[in-house]
């Protein structure tokens, strides 16, 4: 997987060819000032890595913690204060 770096200015002024790259070789980094500042990645690789696997009540019906016997104390007294 290929990882090209492109300046802003580059990225602008070649918009096709770094989407095309990002779906034929893989992401994509754009710098400003030298520096990392974003990722252009395909469609597919970006679904692919926010795919949801599952719900909350999946997530703390699988625990390890689960039917361990753990007590958790609650503090009474609503909410805590803070100062700022």
């Amino acid at each position: 997987m290929g990882v090209d770096t492109w300046t802003v200015a580059q990225a602008k002024a070649r918009f096709s060819e770094v989407i095309d790259k990002a779906q034929s070789l893989g992401p994509q980094t754009i710098t400003r000032n030298g520096r990392k500042t974003a990722v252009i990645v395909a469609l597919e690789d970006w679904a692919r890595k926010n795919h949801r696997q599952g719900t909350l009540s999946d997530f703390f019906a699988s625990s390890p913690l689960r039917g361990s016997g753990l007590k958790i104390r609650r503090i009474r007294g609503g909410a805590r204060k803070v100062n700022l």
